[in-house]
């Protein structure tokens, strides 16, 4: 069965209980719950991965670039939490795996702080998802399937 990747990065895992003004009551755990059924709904394996570790981010979207260029995947769902607006080598992993990544975010990050405005995965993604709450992660899903057919 042809596999997704949703990757999330740090301080995702407290979502519930980190600033749910911003972010909502909705648990990691329920997400992934959620990403598991519309991936079924589109016939996908699901690969629901977090960390707050950079360099482990880096491994899965190279992981997850090989199986797509085996045609064992159709690419990724990426929240990269505040590592969107710091990090380079995610920039790079993205371009050097031939990842197709949609980039998620769960607030409007254009709404917010000026700092946040800045993404450098959204120049390596084909396309971005953000405000929708994590409902978002079912459009990036669609959005996903959509374009890998």
């Amino acid at each position: 069965m042809t596999s997704v990747y949703v990757i999330n990065g740090p301080n995702l895992n407290l979502l519930g209980t980190r600033r749910p003004e911003v972010y909502g009551s909705t648990t990691l755990a329920d997400v992934e719950e959620l990403c598991r059924q519309e991936a079924g709904k589109l016939g996908l394996e699901l690969e629901f991965l977090q960390s707050n570790h950079e360099g482990q981010l880096v491994d899965w979207v190279q992981e997850a670039g090989a199986r797509v260029a085996a045609g064992e995947c159709i690419g990724a769902v990426l929240n990269a939490g505040a590592y969107t607006h710091t990090s380079i080598a995610l920039h790079d992993a993205i371009e050097g795996a031939s990842l197709p990544v949609i980039e998620v975010h769960i607030s409007n990050v254009h709404a917010r702080e000026e700092f946040r405005h800045r993404s450098f995965v959204s120049p390596v993604a084909r396309g971005i998802v953000v405000g929708f709450g994590v409902h978002g992660y079912v459009l990036a899903l669609q959005g996903l399937h959509q374009l890998s057919r």
